[in-house]
C-alpha cells in the first residue's frame, strides 16, 4: 500500500458513511401504530428520540467522526423532504420504479408529485430533527442529509410542472434553487457544518436506458445532467461560511435492490469539474458501478469517499481487498483526496436492506479500522 497520508479533521472524513441506518424493529412497530391512530405524535416522537440517541452513540462508539440520525424520522430518504416544499403536492396515483436484484425485480411505488404553485420554502425542513441531532452528538460532527434539487424534477419531469403556474420553465428552476439556497442558509444558522445532498439522478444518467426514459417523457436525456449541475450550483450560491457540502450518488437503493447500471464515465468530466461541492460519495461496491478511471477528472482540493463496502448484503468485506481497491483508485486520483465509506445508506426507505443490525455495525467498524490503517 502507498505510504499513509494524513487523517482529516473536516468532512468528508477518511472513514465516513452515507446517512441512513437500519430502523430498530420497535420503532417500525411504533410508526405503524401511529399511522393506525393507536399511538400519539408525542409518544412517537419520544420513541424516535430514544432511537436516535442510541444510534448516535453507536456511530461514536465505532469511531466514526460524523453521525446522522439514521433518517429514523423519515419514510424515505427524499420524499419526506420534497413534499414539504411549498408548491409541491402529492398527485393521484403512484410512480412505479422497478428495482433489480439477483433474484429478480421488485417495485417501489412512491406517490407521484405535481408542481401546482410557485415553489418556495415555507418552513425550515428537518429543523427540529437536526437540532436534536446537533444536541445529541458529542464526539462526532452531526451531518444532515437531504435530497438534491435534481430529485424534485427527476421524479416527474416537466410533465409534473403545471404550465399555468410556470409558463416559462426557467422560473421553475430559479424558484427551486432559491428555495434550496434559503434552506441551506437556515441550516447554517442552526449550526449545521456538514450537509449532504443525495442525488440518484446524476448516477442514473450514466445508464443509457435511463437517458432513453428521459427522452421518452419529453426531456433531453443526453444533456439534462448539465441542467441539474447548474441548479445545484445555484442552490449552493451564498452557502454559509464554514459549511462543508458533499453529494452522494448511487444507482438506486431499496430493499437491497438497484435501478441503474454503468460507470460514471458519461457525466464524469462535467460532474467533477463543475459541481460546486467539497466531496463526492460514490458507489463502487461491484462491477455494476464501473471502474475508477473517471476519477481522473476530480480536481485538486475535492475529495471522493469510495463506496467500497456494500450495504446490500451482510457479508463482510476483506480488509485486504478494500486496501487493494483503494490503491487501484489512487492510480487515477491522489490517495490524499480519497476516503472510505459504504456504497449507500443501509435503509434508504424505512424497510431497510437485507442485513442485520450487527452486520451493519461490523461494516461501519471495518470502514473505521481500514481507514486508520490506510491514512493513519
Amino acid at each position: 500500500m502507498t505510504e499513509a497520508v494524513t487523517s482529516r479533521d473536516e468532512p468528508p472524513f477518511r472513514a465516513d458513511h452515507v446517512g441512513s441506518l437500519l430502523r430498530p424493529r420497535h420503532l417500525l412497530d411504533a410508526r405503524t401504530r401511529h399511522a393506525e391512530g393507536a399511538l400519539s405524535q408525542a409518544e412517537l416522537r419520544r420513541l424516535e428520540d430514544e432511537a436516535v440517541r442510541d444510534v448516535v452513540r453507536m456511530q461514536e462508539e465505532v469511531g466514526l467522526s460524523t453521525a446522522t440520525d439514521g433518517e429514523f424520522r423519515r419514510s424515505s430518504w427524499h420524499m419526506d423532504f420534497i413534499y414539504q416544499l411549498g408548491g409541491i403536492t402529492k398527485a393521484a396515483g403512484d410512480i412505479t420504479v422497478t428495482f433489480h436484484n439477483e433474484q429478480g425485480d421488485i417495485e417501489f411505488t412512491p406517490a407521484a408529485l405535481q408542481i401546482k404553485d410557485k415553489v418556495r420554502l415555507e418552513h425550515t425542513i428537518f429543523a427540529d430533527d437536526f437540532a436534536f441531532l446537533r444536541d445529541t452528538a458529542t464526539t462526532a460532527t452531526p451531518k444532515l442529509t437531504m435530497p438534491s434539487p435534481s430529485m424534485v424534477h427527476y421524479r416527474g419531469g416537466q410533465a409534473a410542472v403545471d404550465r399555468e403556474v410556470y409558463p416559462d420553465i426557467e422560473e421553475f428552476w430559479s424558484d427551486l434553487s432559491a428555495a434550496y439556497a434559503e434552506q441551506i442558509r437556515r441550516m447554517g444558522e442552526l449550526g449545521c457544518t456538514y450537509l449532504q445532498l443525495d442525488d440518484t439522478s446524476l448516477a442514473y444518467l450514466n445508464d443509457p436506458r435511463q437517458r432513453a426514459m428521459i427522452d421518452e417523457r419529453g426531456d433531453n436525456g443526453d444533456s439534462i445532467h448539465r441542467r441539474y449541475i447548474a441548479q445545484i450550483n445555484a442552490a449552493l450560491a451564498g452557502r454559509p461560511e464554514g459549511m462543508r457540502i458533499t453529494t452522494h450518488m448511487c444507482r438506486g437503493n431499496f430493499r437491497s435492490s438497484w435501478v441503474a447500471e454503468g460507470g460514471y464515465d458519461y457525466i464524469a468530466e462535467e460532474l467533477f469539474g463543475s459541481l460546486g461541492v467539497d466531496g463526492y460519495f460514490l458507489e463502487f461496491d461491484d462491477a455494476r458501478s464501473g471502474g475508477f478511471a473517471p476519477l481522473r477528472f476530480v480536481p485538486q482540493g475535492k475529495y471522493v469517499a469510495l463506496g467500497l463496502v456494500t450495504t446490500k448484503r451482510g457479508q463482510l468485506e476483506s480488509k485486504d481487498e478494500l486496501k487493494r481497491r483503494i490503491e487501484e483508485a489512487s492510480r487515477y486520483i491522489p490517495l490524499e483526496q480519497l476516503c472510505l465509506a459504504p456504497q449507500c445508506g443501509f435503509s434508504s426507505t424505512f424497510e431497510g436492506n437485507d442485513l442485520t443490525y450487527d452486520e451493519q455495525v461490523a461494516k461501519l467498524r471495518l470502514i473505521v479500522e481500514t481507514a486508520a490503517e490506510v491514512w493513519g
